[in-house]
């Protein structure tokens, strides 16, 4: 069983070597570890520590392409290179990492897919009470949005499994930790969570700029997940609230009928049947979604098939160099790059 754990950099230079020095040579249950970058396009000599500590492989951006293209770029190299878990965590050494064996040991035991480290959020001194209690929100909004059970969905330490791994898409620009949980609560992928311990700050979070971005583009990722992967529910819910507001202003209007006032109160009326027809269409386009959506469901099933097959092949060609290598060169310890 080979492991491979990937980190996600951009002008990590002076943070990326001890993130790598951290890191465990060995794991229980797992025969290999091998690591992995991701350069987001870095201007500093990112590239040159990981070759110089060395990394096994190297996944190159000549400009920054952003956190969630970075992520899913590195779960393709290492579905190529033969990874059965990949694990993936930060480059500014946030999370502590001897305790990739505690998000490692689900799968390894066959107990779990996807597993994401809890971070203590409320013991972490360098998050403000305003963070804190963001953090806990957009958790409680991604456990209602996905049917699961995650307290720490923005965390970014998590290990997935070589098969959810092959189910792995991400559709928004921004970040792969809150659409990823939701796209596996709707694919009924074994995800758990395990407690895991984090470091001090090194350098400002690059992600969470400033709080009304962070509500901004968290609430818009979270809302798209929601409609692509529960199109029926979502729009339901909103024709629902459109409909609930035209049969009370129509029995509002009814009443003053009924009084003799109805004259008075044409624009109440008015107003229903805008609500009503909004409501009406809302639901059709839920429906619509539901079809779309069943669709697309199709597509990732013909999608996750032939990545199988690309990928085995890929493995295959991998154990096959390797093989060479071991019989008849001297190039064994050198690094890959991608």
């Amino acid at each position: 069983m080979k492991l491979i754990i990937q980190i996600p950099c951009y002008n990590e230079e002076e943070n990326l070597l001890s993130a790598l020095d951290a890191l465990p040579r060995s794991v229980p249950g797992v025969d290999t570890v091998e690591y992995l970058i991701i350069n987001d396009g870095s201007k500093d000599k990112t590239v040159e520590v990981a070759r110089k500590w060395g990394v096994n492989y190297i996944v190159n951006f000549r400009r920054n392409r952003g956190l969630a293209f970075g992520f899913m770029a590195g779960i393709d190299a290492a579905l190529r290179a033969g990874a059965d878990i990949i694990v993936n965590t930060d480059a500014d050494n946030q999370y502590c990492a001897e305790d990739i064996e505690k998000i490692v040991a689900p799968i390894v035991e066959g107990k779990a897919d996807y597993v994401i480290g809890e971070r203590p959020i409320d013991e972490t001194e360098h998050f403000s009470k305003m963070k804190k209690r963001l953090q806990h929100i957009g958790s409680w909004t991604v456990r209602t949005a996905s049917g699961t059970d995650i307290p720490d969905a923005p965390s970014g330490f998590r290990a997935v499994s070589r098969e959810a791994a092959l189910h792995m898409n991400v559709i928004n620009n921004y970040t792969y930790t809150l659409e990823t949980i939701i796209q596996a609560g709707h694919n009924r992928t074994a995800i758990a969570s395990v407690k895991v311990r984090t470091n001090p700050e090194t350098r400002p979070s690059r992600l969470f700029k400033s709080i009304p971005a962070y509500i901004k583009r968290s609430s818009a990722t979270i809302i798209r997940a929601f409609m692509m992967y529960k199109p029926l529910k979502f729009f339901f819910i909103m024709g629902g609230i459109f409909l609930l507001g035209a049969l009370a202003l129509g029995i509002r209007y009814i009443v003053y009928m009924c009084l003799g006032e109805g004259t008075g109160h044409v624009q109440s009326l008015i107003l229903t049947a805008i609500l009503a027809l909004m409501g009406f269409m809302a639901v059709l386009i839920g429906l619509l979604g539901d079809v779309i959506a069943a669709n697309r469901k199709i597509l990732e099933d013909v999608q996750y098939h032939v990545r199988r097959i690309d990928y085995r092949v890929d493995r295959i060609e991998s154990e096959t160099l390797t093989n060479g290598e071991e019989k008849g060169t001297e190039d064994k310890g050198k690094n890959s790059q991608r």
